[in-house]
């Protein structure tokens, strides 16, 4: 079973700001690369012990490898000496080599292996230690970031984006590590074969980092473009196929095509563009190696025309050329695994870096002797700063009564609840519940008052037993099955063949839209909250089912505090209090009749849902 929350949750889908709500804003820019590079190198200090192995098995298996060279330049100068002397091979030399070099490409095949074992580990806890950090940034980011950002995108983040760093450190680092402790070897090896020739080989190095800088430079930008385009084309395939009934009911398939192949084409671009002048880094590299080979070639012929040096060690330089060009080659390869990971670290920090909710202590409040009054003074809201949704409202709420809020469409039902919630934070005036600001307590203790049934119903991929107790931790059986029957829903979920163990698959496709509604319903019984929160709780189910469900919720709502957002005003006319709301602020209140006999915009609303016969009965 997933994790259970306090009590106070009906269902997790928290309303939605419609008309006057946040807006979906532009992709942040990125940070700097080297700030972006130290910032994960950090990441890596707590494995130092562990990447000190890694470089003491990294330099075994260099080192054999680069002795080797040398001894094969032994070989052949041994050879080439019997032959110009004109006396038998010495096999037993010859045979010591052999031996030799095959012991040390064992050896450096066994520190190889150990050096990626334990890479692989480096690697995995990083990624789990960013996973973990961004999974927890999440949970204490406040509610607005998710209204302001696409879910596909933040999904990227945490789930691509990581990936793509895990992949880079495995192989990049890991490479990185040996190319750079092959070419301090190789140096040392050569320097001690020909000074001179050392010199001629080392032209590559400058030429080859200049390369590297100047493709990176260029290429790094386009990374950048990739990974943010990669969050967009996330975001657009997850809206459409959530969302893929309206789509195809409305007949927007071209469209949803349309978009994605925009999106798609911009992520071709910026990656072919990356890609493709990441990818000039390799041949380029190729070019400054074969251009060390060949002065290394022509100034080795010379000196052993002279004299100056043994044959086989112009052999064994001509090797040390070539893998000296090799982890240079390699260079412009891990430059491009690691702009691909800084790319994604950049989006992962910023991330990281947004503005958190504020760190609550609990406060010492008893919590049972709160009972559900609660007092609105002067409350003022805006998701955006100088665009109110609430303007200023007061409201006295006492407890046990029902209160119904109507109103049109972004008149602020939605963010009332929201502000219950703790969801959003006020910009002026206070939420008092019995003598306590709503402020004085932590948002865990608030919302541990509430429990919700929203018209999005929300049932995770588990058996209908845990849907139903995720509405309070450490339920009983008894005390399931209880709230189920309370919410009607204990008749069909016998009928299922696992009955409360049946498990919902994803969506909840295995059962009908009304048969979720009635297990969330189910779910914020068990909650037992001092306030409820019903947000046109019945919408999606039929009108038997409504009725049954009417009548849980008159025994649910019964003594206690609860608050009705209401589209069908038929559904609440034994309401205590109807709050009439526009643009904001309450321009109507009091009970179904008053209202009526006010004939003002509740009436409109009321007589335009229902012929003049249905409103006399």
């Amino acid at each position: 079973m997933k994790k259970q929350v306090k009590k106070g949750i009906g269902s997790s889908t928290t309303p939605t700001p419609k008309k006057g709500g946040p807006s979906f804003g532009p992709v942040e820019k990125p940070k700097e690369f080297k700030k972006t590079f130290r910032r994960l190198l950090a990441y890596l200090k707590p494995q130092k012990i562990k990447l000190t192995f890694v470089m003491i098995a990294a330099i075994f298996s260099t080192l054999f490898n680069v002795i080797s060279p040398k001894l094969l330049g032994d070989a052949t100068t041994s050879l080439f000496a019997s032959f110009t002397a004109k006396v038998g091979v010495d096999f037993d030399f010859i045979g010591q080599i052999l031996m030799l070099l095959i012991s040390l490409y064992l050896l450096s095949a066994l520190f190889a292996f150990i050096q990626q074992y334990i890479m692989a580990s480096v690697s995995q806890r990083t990624s789990a230690k960013i996973r973990q950090e961004v999974n927890e940034k999440l949970t204490r980011l406040p509610l607005k970031y998710f209204d302001q950002h696409p879910h596909g995108d933040i999904l990227s983040r945490a789930v691509n984006d990581i990936d793509n760093i895990n992949n880079s450190l495995q192989q990049a680092l890991s490479q990185l590590i040996t190319s750079f402790i092959s070419i301090i070897g190789i140096i040392i090896m050569m320097l001690v074969i020909s000074p001179w020739l050392t010199l001629v080989a080392l032209i590559s190095i400058p030429l080859s980092g200049v390369v590297i800088r100047v493709f990176t430079s260029f290429s790094q930008k386009h990374f950048v473009t990739q990974q943010n385009e990669l969050g967009h084309i996330n975001g657009h395939i997850e809206e459409m196929f959530t969302g893929h009934q309206v789509v195809k009911a409305f007949g927007h398939e071209e469209e949803a095509i349309k978009e994605f192949d925009e999106i798609n084409d911009r992520l071709y671009h910026s990656g072919w563009r990356a890609q493709f002048i990441s990818g000039m880094m390799m041949p380029m590299m190729t070019f400054v190696g074969n251009l060390s080979y060949v002065f290394v070639s022509i100034a080795g012929g010379l000196l052993v025309l002279n004299g100056s040096i043994r044959i086989g060690d112009v052999q064994a330089f001509i090797q040390y050329s070539q893998q000296l060009s090799q982890p240079m080659a390699q260079a412009a390869g891990i430059a491009n695994m690691i702009q691909a990971a800084m790319a994604s670290a950049e989006r992962i920090f910023v991330l990281l870096d947004e503005e958190e909710q504020e760190l609550e202590q609990e406060r010492q409040v008893d919590l049972e002797k709160l009972k559900g009054n609660l007092t609105f003074e002067h409350v003022r809201f805006g998701y955006e700063q100088g665009t109110p949704v609430i303007k200023d409202l007061s409201l006295e709420v006492t407890e046990g009564q029902t209160v119904a809020i109507v109103g049109p469409t972004g008149a602020g039902k939605s963010t009332i609840i929201n502000l219950l919630m703790r969801f959003y934070q006020l910009d002026s005036g206070r939420i008092i519940i019995d003598g306590v600001d709503l402020n004085d307590l932590t948002r865990e203790q608030a919302r541990s008052m509430f429990a919700m049934v929203l018209q999005d119903t929300w049932l995770f991929n588990g058996a209908i037993r845990d849907n139903i107790a995720y509405g309070r931790e450490g339920a009983s059986e008894k005390e399931i099955m209880s709230a189920a029957k309370s919410a009607y829903a204990d008749d069909f979920i016998r009928t299922l063949p696992e009955g409360y163990d049946t498990v919902l698959g994803e969506d909840a496709t295995n059962i009908s839209q009304g048969q979720r509604q009635l297990i969330t319903i189910a779910r914020a019984i068990l909650a037992d909250p001092k306030i409820l929160i019903l947000d046109e709780a019945t919408s999606s189910v039929d009108t038997r089912t409504e009725m049954n469900i009417q009548k849980a919720m008159n025994v649910l709502m019964k003594g206690r505090t609860s608050f009705v957002i209401a589209h069908r005003l038929s559904t609440i006319r034994d309401a205590d209090l109807i709050l009439v709301m526009n643009e904001g602020d309450i321009i109507e209140k009091g009970t179904h009749h008053e209202l009526l006999e006010q004939k003002g915009f509740y009436a409109d609303l009321y007589y335009s849902q229902f012929s003049s016969n249905e409103a006399v009965s």
